[in-house]
């Protein structure tokens, strides 16, 4: 194992301040692998330090580099995404795993997120949108695309689940503003979104999610968009 373990989640430092964002790109298709490593080389204070073209490839990239991302595609040969993501969940903690892929079906998305993906983007996603979620998903917090955000809204509704009057049986303990910030939550928008939305640092942004996510018993940001959903912050799309 490398020595590099020590740095995994911390990524290196650029200069004396920045954190450089360390990333591995799998993707079975030779272009893409190619192209999404040499679009994030090019962006200031992220360093891809290895691709593979498979989920194998990637989880012993993640041994051997000890990256702060993996940039994971789904529909691999021999190990897939959804698998790789497990795996390298359960043996390297602190690697985070973003799912950049075509399929925006529940199926995959519930697939990915359940083996512990951090964020969940479609190849749609611009180049802007890949780097905001990688540094995000190196900084503890997570994003999903609009599209994925619209699916499980709806695979929700489809699921029968109750939906109450708007803000109904919500948390008590809930703040205002950490009512407002889940409400933004489940109209697909990022922490930056959010920010710039209520005008408050980003900083400020997660400390409101954390607290809200720890009293409204909130695994992740996939359980929140359900969770504004069901206490009617949010609409189905359309």
């Amino acid at each position: 194992m490398s020595d590099g373990r020590q740095e995994q989640g911390q990524g290196r430092l650029q200069g004396e301040q920045q954190p450089v964002v360390r990333v591995v790109v799998a993707d079975d298709q030779t272009a893409v692998r190619e192209a999404l490593a040499t679009v994030l080389d090019l962006q200031s204070g992220v360093e891809v330090v290895a691709t593979a073209k498979d989920g194998g490839e990637a989880v012993r990239a993640a041994e051997e580099h000890a990256p702060d991302v993996v940039l994971m595609d789904l529909n691999m040969p021999r190990v897939d995404g959804v698998e790789a993501t497990r795996l390298i969940g359960e043996r390297f903690p602190g690697v985070a795993v973003v799912v950049l892929t075509t399929f925006a079906d529940e199926e995959y998305i519930l697939a990915a997120l359940g083996a512990g993906a951090r964020g969940y983007l479609t190849k749609e996603s611009g180049r802007e949108d890949i780097t905001r979620a990688v540094r995000a998903a190196a900084a503890g917090q997570s994003v999903l695309d609009p599209a994925v955000r619209d699916r499980l809204v709806a695979a929700a509704a489809r699921g029968g689940a109750p939906v109450q009057r708007p803000g109904a049986g919500l948390a008590p303990e809930l703040t205002p503003r950490e009512v407002e910030v889940l409400t933004l939550i489940g109209e697909g928008l990022t922490n930056r979104g959010i920010a710039e939305r209520l005008v408050v640092s980003e900083a400020t942004v997660k400390t409101h999610i954390n607290n809200l996510f720890s009293k409204a018993h909130l695994r992740d940001r996939a359980h929140a968009v359900k969770y504004a959903f069901i206490h009617g912050l949010v609409k189905t799309p359309g």
